[in-house]
């Protein structure tokens, strides 16, 4: 539909597709462990989450040493969320447990589907079904895996982590994948927008795939959604914090997982919803922040366009700077510096590892440089398995939690 056709419609098409009750919903608020962790959800706008979902298993295959289930439950408003949950096969005793976030990465037609390796001779998409039996995809086509060999070294990260003995559990959040809204009619403002982008794709004759024309659509939708959420009391960061709190109280009811040992990982825009998910709950032992640590003044002038919603969160700076929710959380944490990052100037990400060595003691903070640009390399990664494994090992009276090594540069 284009603007045109919009403008002449008799009826204005609805600018939170697939999420009318969002309103209803964000009127209740989170309730936080502790007076730190609620002055952020109150900042942020966290919606109350329920923390006993139930959720249902919709497939199961063992490959490549690991078993794969598919999940889903409903948050409370929105379409169900889609999920999976991966462990290595034939393990024994209880598992520590992995919340695997996944990147914005400008692309919301799949989630979590670019952290996990489909069975073999099943393609990593969904034919027009949900496990609800609902739409997903509609038709939008396969996972582009090009993305996941851009920024994970080709690796599908949750599956290769459960090769490293943890069960881990990858969910879409609101905006993504399953969570995502319905951009069918087009808002007006976003029609505009998707219409510019049009123009482009024909002038160098490009053909737009389904899934681009929704990107495309989505990117530009993502300031409606900011906008709503402002006027809900809550933004676009709390409404995805909701989301992973409640993947969090999931994995923590899975079987054959010690709810005592539980952690999350994220790069970009993952690495953003790891830090605000320790700082919010307690359940979380160790973490890991993988290109996604700068301050806040180190994005001006030059940077500040090159981020989204998860980051700018209207409020959040007068709590402090974006280090200062690693602060908040008594968790340990891996934070991983991309020095060729184009998204984070070197300045900001060196000024963030000197204030974080200042503030947080020895055994509860490790910064580490690589010269890359913004990627999750697989050597990166394997520093991610190696540090949450000591982070989440078993407490026993007798022995001090393990003190991870710290890397400076």
């Amino acid at each position: 539909m284009t603007a045109a056709d919009v403008a002449e419609s008799p009826a204005r098409p609805s600018a939170l597709g697939g999420y009318e009750d969002w309103p209803g919903y964000a009127a209740h608020r989170h309730v936080a462990d502790s007076p730190g962790a609620q002055q952020l959800a109150d900042t942020l706008g966290v919606p109350s989450v329920t923390t006993d979902l139930g959720y249902t298993v919709h497939s199961e295959s063992r490959h490549d040493d690991v078993i794969t289930s598919r999940l889903s439950w409903q948050v409370g408003f929105g379409p169900r969320t889609s999920a999976w949950f991966v462990r290595p096969a034939g393990a024994t005793g209880p598992l520590p447990g992995l919340l695997a976030l996944h990147c914005h990465g400008g692309i919301k037609a799949y989630g979590a589907e670019r952290l996990v390796a489909a069975p073999p001779g099943v393609d990593n998409h969904d034919d027009g079904s949900r496990p609800d039996g609902l739409s997903l995809t509609d038709g939008l086509g396969t996972v582009p895996l090009e993305m996941r060999a851009k920024l994970y070294g080709g690796r599908a990260l949750a599956t290769w982590l459960a090769q490293q003995g943890f069960a881990v559990l990858a969910h879409d959040t609101f905006m993504w994948g399953s969570r995502r809204f319905q951009l069918d009619p087009l808002p007006l403002r976003t029609a505009t927008s998707v219409n510019g982008q049009r123009a482009i794709w024909r002038e160098a004759g490009v053909e737009p795939s389904p899934a681009e024309l929704y990107d495309a659509a989505a990117g530009a939708h993502e300031d409606t959604v900011a906008k709503a959420a402002a006027l809900l009391g809550t933004t676009v960061a709390g409404t995805v914090a909701h989301d992973d709190l409640a993947a969090l109280h999931v994995l923590g009811s899975l079987p054959g997982l010690d709810p005592e040992r539980i952690g999350c990982l994220g790069f970009s825009g993952g690495g953003g919803r790891a830090m605000v998910l320790a700082a919010l709950s307690p359940m979380i032992r160790g973490y890991v922040v993988t290109c996604m640590m700068t301050t806040f003044a180190s994005l001006l002038p030059a940077y500040v366009d090159a981020h989204s919603w998860l980051l700018h969160s209207p409020g959040l700076a007068r709590l402090g700077d974006w280090p200062d929710l690693a602060v908040r959380s008594s968790a340990q944490v891996l934070v991983q510096y991309a020095l060729d990052d184009q998204l984070f100037p070197e300045q900001g990400m060196r000024d963030a590892h000197a204030y974080l060595s200042r503030q947080l003691p020895r055994e509860r903070y490790t910064g580490s440089f690589w010269q890359q640009p913004h990627v999750f390399t697989p050597a990166m990664q394997e520093q991610a398995a190696t540090f949450l494994t000591a982070a989440l090992q078993p407490r026993h009276p007798s022995s001090p939690t393990p003190e991870p090594a710290r890397t400076d540069s």
